[in-house]
């Protein structure tokens, strides 16, 4: 095009020439050629202005194409991002669902929780319910026992007593030791026996 255009300068500048100093028959038959091929050159950059703006008209055409299929990828992408976000809400949905959930759980724990706390206080009181009886029914026992053996201990020296008449022994012994005093042999008998 800048060709063109210097092509043209040049054309009109030889005329202005040619006009102002006169030309010889030579001289201007030599400018017509040169015109000619001026024209011929222009026709030349005309079509091929022509064919640059064709290119461009399909280069327009081809990019608004490409354009068009990156919107309605854009457009694609975008109703991905919606059905994702609906899938995040949908999620965000089932997690309140499991925290509740997770608040039902906790509460049971807590029922359960107070439930072995009452059972185990239950559980205690019994405990020491039994033990106190036990203890009672062991002191009992062991009085009613004793009780029971020096009653029957007493009776049963009594009985021997009157039996095998266990006073006179008694007194037999007594006077066996103080007769040990004085005698030795007696004395070491009785020790052997152990009655002295």
């Amino acid at each position: 095009m800048k060709r063109g255009v210097w092509l043209l300068g040049i054309l009109i500048w030889l005329m202005w020439a040619g006009f102002a100093y006169g030309m010889t028959p030579a001289e201007e038959k030599r400018l017509f050629e040169l015109l000619g091929e001026i024209k011929g050159e222009l026709s030349q950059v005309n079509r091929r202005i022509d064919d640059l703006n064709r290119r461009l008209d399909d280069l327009r055409a081809e990019m608004n194409a490409r354009f068009e299929q990156v919107d309605k990828r854009f457009e694609q992408v975008d109703k991905r991002f919606e059905q994702v976000d609906k899938r995040f809400e949908q999620v965000d949905k089932r997690f309140e669902q499991i925290d509740k959930r997770f608040e039902q759980v906790d509460r049971r724990f807590d029922q359960v929780d107070r439930r072995f706390e009452e059972q185990l206080a239950f559980m205690k009181m019994l405990a020491g319910i039994f033990t106190g009886l036990v203890v009672a029914v062991i002191g009992i026992v062991i009085w009613d026992r004793r009780t029971a053996v020096r009653a029957a201990v007493k009776e049963a020296r009594r009985d021997l007593e009157k039996e095998y008449e266990l006073d006179l022994i008694r007194r037999m012994v007594e006077v066996l030791r103080e007769k040990a005093r004085g005698d030795e042999e007696l004395a070491s008998i009785m020790r052997r026996l152990g009655l002295l």
